[in-house]
């Protein structure tokens, strides 16, 4: 099968994490048959210092006629200070958009290997933590009208946070797809306490639930969900919620997973076409220094060949060769311990070691 990879690297430790994504990938290939052509393609700061704009229009075009967009990571504080509309993160704004990816799947998911590696109790631990965070991706607060006027010498800010049924419906509808798929547990996560956005979205969900009778269907604050993921994750199967609460508590759900930089993500909407990426920054202090964790990007490399591709096997070679590297007592930085029996290696050594168990 032959498939078109637009590759974003970004920046930071994007282009080595990408790298090494790239690696497992054409091993991949080699063992069964493909042919994954790359297109690289250039955004966040990077773009903003070769073109001006953190995703200028020839680049986006690159994403959308490929049959799948891989991403790195973006920003950094070297553009700190150039104009709110010209940010790196704008171009991440801008792709998703673009591309129509509204739902965002964060798993989180603890390795046994890597159960010490959490920083919750051992009995908390013990429990199991397997849960995927069902994000709605372009509406809310992100995508709404951001500015600040001034008035009688007194600066104010607004940022408008704006939801429709549809667009609530729609990413409802991936949460209890997504759960038929699992355990057939739905949490709806929302503020409706106090935003109308929220008790909107709590209508809507609850209407949504009388097609799926099959699925348990609960509701819980933000603040109280964000509490119950470090009190007793073991009580989640899908979490679905909006933008804002979405790239919060996906942050905290892969932390008490041992390290952020295990966690991959896909960004789907009604085509296969979608965008996949790690949910860790650019980390910037450790750029270049070949310590970044690429297990996240490689296993984001995994989900573009499940979902996008239909390659089932040949992502579960990527997951089986992940799990016996950390078996084998291999660790990036990020996940090292003085347990007994461990060997740290590099971002390029940990990429080599997977690629070489496909």
């Amino acid at each position: 099968m032959n498939k078109n990879i637009a590759v974003i690297r970004g920046d930071g430790i994007g282009p080595e994490i990408v790298n090494e994504a790239l690696k497992v990938l054409d091993a991949v290939a080699k063992k069964y048959g493909h042919t994954f052509n790359y297109t690289s393609v250039s955004m966040g700061g990077c773009a903003i210092d070769e073109f001006g704009d953190p995703l200028p229009e020839t680049e986006l075009k690159k994403c959308l006629e490929a049959d799948s967009v891989l991403l790195g990571a973006v920003g950094g504080p070297k553009w700190n200070d150039v104009p709110g509309d010209k940010r790196p993160e704008k171009g991440l704004l801008r792709i998703r958009a673009a591309m129509g990816v509204y739902s965002n799947n964060r798993p989180a998911k603890i390795w046994p290997q890597l159960a010490g590696a959490s920083p919750l109790k051992p009995e908390i631990v013990a429990k199991g933590i397997d849960f995927i965070i069902v994000r709605e991706l372009i509406g809310g607060i992100y995508f709404g009208k951001h500015e600040t006027v001034e008035a009688d010498g007194v600066k104010t800010a607004r940022d408008y946070m704006v939801y429709s049924e549809e667009e609530i419906r729609r990413i409802a509808k991936i949460g209890f797809e997504t759960a038929m798929k699992r355990r057939k547990k739905l949490c709806s996560v929302e503020k409706s306490n106090v935003l109308d956005t929220s008790r909107l979205w709590k209508k809507v969900v609850h209407e949504l639930a009388a097609e799926y009778p099959e699925v348990e269907l609960s509701d819980m604050l933000v603040d109280n969900c964000a509490m119950q993921i470090v009190k007793n994750p073991a009580q989640f199967d899908v979490i679905v919620t909006e933008n804002m609460f979405g790239d919060i508590l996906s942050d905290e759900a892969s932390m008490i997973t041992g390290s952020i930089g295990m966690i991959p993500s896909s960004s789907l909407g009604d085509s296969t076409n979608g965008l996949y990426e790690p949910i860790h920054g650019s980390a910037p202090d450790i750029a270049g220094k070949n310590i970044a964790n690429p297990i996240g990007t490689i296993l984001s490399a995994a989900m573009m060949l499940r979902y996008s591709f239909n390659m089932e096997k040949e992502a579960d070679a990527i997951e089986k060769a992940v799990d016996a590297v950390l078996s084998h007592g291999y660790r990036g930085a990020d996940i090292m311990s003085d347990e007994v029996g461990l060997k740290q290696v590099s971002c390029s050594e940990m990429g080599n070691l997977i690629a070489e168990g496909i």
